[in-house]
């Protein structure tokens, strides 16, 4: 899959995560548009990218789960 594609993806679905009205919900969307930038970061080689979605999946993946336990 080319890399546009991958990043065209990522910003959809990093958007459309504020339409989910429970916090746990847009956290495990904003994880997964996470997932896709890092992808897409990989595709192209750059560790700024890739650092900065790994942190992001990671936080989005933690938060969600302790939102979820706190429930």
């Amino acid at each position: 899959m080319k890399p546009d594609v991958i990043g065209w993806m990522a910003t959809a679905t990093f958007s459309l995560s504020y339409l989910f009205k429970t916090p746990v919900a847009l956290r495990r969307v904003q994880a997964l548009g996470a997932g896709l930038w890092l992808a897409y970061g990989v595709s192209i080689g750059s560790l700024p990218v890739i650092v900065a979605n790994v942190i992001v999946v990671s936080m989005a993946i933690f938060s969600s789960w302790h939102l979820k336990a706190s429930n």
